[in-house]
């Protein structure tokens, strides 16, 4: 491609790249996350940043393709990602039909695990709810570990701002 203007190289790589976007949805492949993974969906996961679900829905199409569905209130993404040691396959954002903005993701973790792994990597603690056999697990700042089967679910969900009255 050296031998090509400027423009005509520009445009070979906006095609390549789309293409890739499309293979990927054709193919059922996940593309491997960004370096800014952890630190965006990291933290809003953990409550710990402003959560903005056209933000995380732009971010997660950018880097990982269109959502595979909607339902739920959500867009569900696939992908290929890793937080705080634990395999991370599916992100969900909430759209705007509820009064609720979220962000959530399922791990190949038990609760536990993930509880432990979050307590060493990212300094954030988690209690137990209740009592039950398979209890929430909370955080200070409001993220929440959930039984998924036999994996865990963590989010982050927050009322959305009111709007003043006119």
């Amino acid at each position: 491609m050296p031998g090509l203007p400027a423009r005509v190289r520009g445009r070979v790589r906006v095609l390549v790249s789309a293409a890739i976007v499309a293979l990927t949805c054709v193919t059922g492949n996940v593309a491997a996350a960004p370096s800014t993974f952890g630190p965006v969906i990291g933290s809003a996961l953990l409550c710990r940043s402003a959560l903005d679900n056209a933000y995380f829905h732009s971010y997660l199409t950018r880097f990982f393709g269109p959502s595979y569905k909607h339902e739920g209130g959500a867009y569900w993404f696939r992908l290929d990602a890793t937080l705080w040691g634990a395999p991370v396959k599916e992100v969900m954002v909430s759209d705007d039909s509820s009064e609720l903005v979220f962000i959530a993701a399922i791990t190949d973790s038990k609760p536990d695990e993930l509880e432990k792994a979050l307590r060493l990597d990212a300094g954030t603690a988690f209690k137990a709810v209740d009592n039950s056999r398979y209890p929430l697990r909370k955080s200070v700042p409001g993220s929440t570990i959930a039984y998924a089967n036999d994996k865990s679910k963590i989010y982050c969900a927050k009322y959305k701002p009111q709007r003043p009255a006119r």
